[in-house]
């Protein structure tokens, strides 16, 4: 990389950077060294709302080309007499199919003393680390806290 160096290109990539930027703008050549500060920071300012332009243009032809794809594939299937849903189902992997968001069906453990506690799963509520210390079980231990649930929690499955 360092045999690659040529000082007069990086020159020249300075001039067509600012020459680029100054487009941008909207203005003629401008030497970017001789701005004040406040000149550069409005530069700045619209060369970032001309990215943030451009970054939403392409988001609505990327969105505009992928439903595109999606109509073409469905024709596909369609003309070849198939139904989209059984294709569908053979492109996805099996866990990605039957896994929809927030259909997930955890173990709910119910404290029989009081319906109120339930535990489903992540961080131990306090009710339900109290109760495994009276009982005699540390709740650190994951052995302890499988025991715990097993012996003296309620396990409802939805």
């Amino acid at each position: 990389m360092l045999q690659d160096y040529q000082p007069h290109r990086l020159c020249s990539e300075r001039h067509s950077l600012s020459h680029s930027l100054s487009l941008i703008a909207g203005r003629h050549y401008v030497d970017l060294h001789n701005l004040s500060v406040e000149q550069l920071q409005d530069q700045l300012n619209q060369i970032e709302q001309s990215k943030m332009d451009l970054e939403k243009i392409l988001s609505e032809r990327w969105h505009e080309a992928k439903s595109d794809l999606a109509r073409e594939i469905r024709q596909l299937i369609e003309e070849r007499g198939y139904d989209v849903e059984e294709i569908t189902g053979l492109v996805l992997p099996k866990k990605r199919r039957n896994m929809k968001k927030g259909n997930r069906n955890y173990i709910r453990y119910v404290d029989p003393e009081n319906p109120e506690n339930v535990y489903i799963r992540g961080v131990l509520p306090r009710w339900m680390k109290d109760k495994m210390m009276e009982q005699g079980y540390d709740p650190t231990q994951k052995q302890d806290r499988e025991a715990f649930k097993a012996n003296y929690m309620q396990a409802v499955q939805d």
